[in-house]
């Protein structure tokens, strides 16, 4: 039988953001007649933890800054030398870029989450990206984040492999047993979800001047979600009187939300793959996205189980949303577009595949596609 290999995927810890999701996913359910799957974490914090399964273990570094992390980060990888190095986060990915060279018996993998050219502004972290190379591959979520890695960052192309994120569908299914719709939704009103961090990415400061051209219409938005530009977000409310404008904060459990939305909206300036766009779906909710880079038009199936248009043309983005508010949509088949391309097992399939050819070749640090 063959021996099993040890995979160790590193994170700053298992909050609930898109990166954490995946990595759990993927550690959760690697064949362990193959895999010993292990999580570093910088902080062993997060709701994640309580998701992850019991065989798999938790590396704890107890550092709270990523720039304290690298050297705690790289003994350990000395200390239990694992066949497969899997990191899931952009600064992490940059810093350990430069190191790989110390340990020629491991695989590096890097797991890109953002269009880097957008996300990456510090110099300081951009500077690290010329090592890039080093790893023998890099997982990018879209085509998009593809492109930006080869044209701005000069990635050789046989390095990366596009992977789209997995949809955990028994998971949301679970979540959604036996529940009823949240306090604040009205039965009088259409009832519109957005879902993020609340920082400039995500475009909300957009979405609430879209609603001041809807003040006057029975539409309710629900805004889920903690972040830095809170205050700044609450004052724009009062500022433009959007009583109809809900903060909800960061939800337990989102796709309550989700299933009895009327609409789900993606404001985004620009995303890595957006997982709550493909949640939207899994729920059977239409969704309204902002065209902006990060994999949009390959999840977005128009007229299907969505519409892309232009956020930042306010008044045109409020129209298409009562236009797409009287539509009827059909929420299985919103489900099966998004079940048929990203299903949990679909994608973790890939990963599998990466995995195993980044085993077998063992003589080359050059890894074909």
């Amino acid at each position: 039988m063959e021996n099993k290999k040890t995979i160790i995927f590193i994170l700053p810890d298992l909050e609930s953001g898109g990166a954490e999701r995946i990595v759990t996913t993927i550690a959760n359910h690697l064949p362990r007649e193959k895999f010993i799957p292990k999580i570093m974490l910088m902080r062993k914090e997060g709701a994640y933890l309580d998701l992850v399964k019991d065989d798999v273990e938790i590396i704890d570094l107890k550092v709270q800054r990523i720039r304290q992390s690298l050297f705690p980060i790289l003994k350990e990888i000395r200390k239990r030398k694992p066949e497969i190095v899997f990191s899931g986060f952009g600064e992490v990915n940059a810093y350990l870029s430069t190191f790989i060279k110390l340990f020629p018996k491991t695989k590096f993998i890097a797991r890109e989450t953002n269009v880097v050219s957008q996300h990456v502004t510090r110099p300081e972290i951009k500077f690290f990206y010329r090592f890039y190379n080093n790893y023998h591959k890099i997982i990018c979520q879209s085509d998009d984040m593809y492109r930006d890695l080869v044209k701005n960052f000069n990635i050789k192309e046989e390095k990366l492999v596009k992977i789209n994120n997995p949809v955990d569908f028994q998971a949301i299914e679970a979540k959604l047993q036996n529940v009823s719709p949240p306090e604040d939704f009205s039965a009088d009103d259409k009832n519109v979800v957005a879902i993020g961090n609340l920082s400039y990415r995500k475009g909300f400061d957009n979405l609430l001047k879209v609603f001041y051209h809807l003040k006057n219409e029975k539409i309710k938005l629900h805004i889920l979600g903690d972040g830095r530009d809170k205050e700044i977000l609450h004052q724009m409310k009062k500022d433009l009187d959007l009583p109809h404008v809900i903060f909800h904060g960061r939800q337990e459990n989102p796709y309550r939300f989700l299933k009895f939305a009327d609409l789900f909206i993606l404001s985004s300036r620009y995303e890595g793959f957006p997982n709550v766009l493909l949640e939207a779906g899994a729920c059977g909710t239409y969704a309204l996205a902002n065209d902006c880079p990060g994999g949009i038009r390959e999840i977005i199936q128009p007229k299907i189980n969505g519409e892309i248009t232009d956020i930042e043309n306010h008044q045109a983005f409020a129209e298409k949303i009562l236009e797409v508010l009287g539509q009827n949509h059909h929420s299985d088949a919103i489900r099966n577009s998004i079940h048929s391309r990203f299903s949990k097992e679909i994608i973790l399939k890939k990963y599998e595949e990466v995995l195993g050819k980044l085993l077998s070749d063992k003589n080359s640090n050059h890894i074909g596609t």
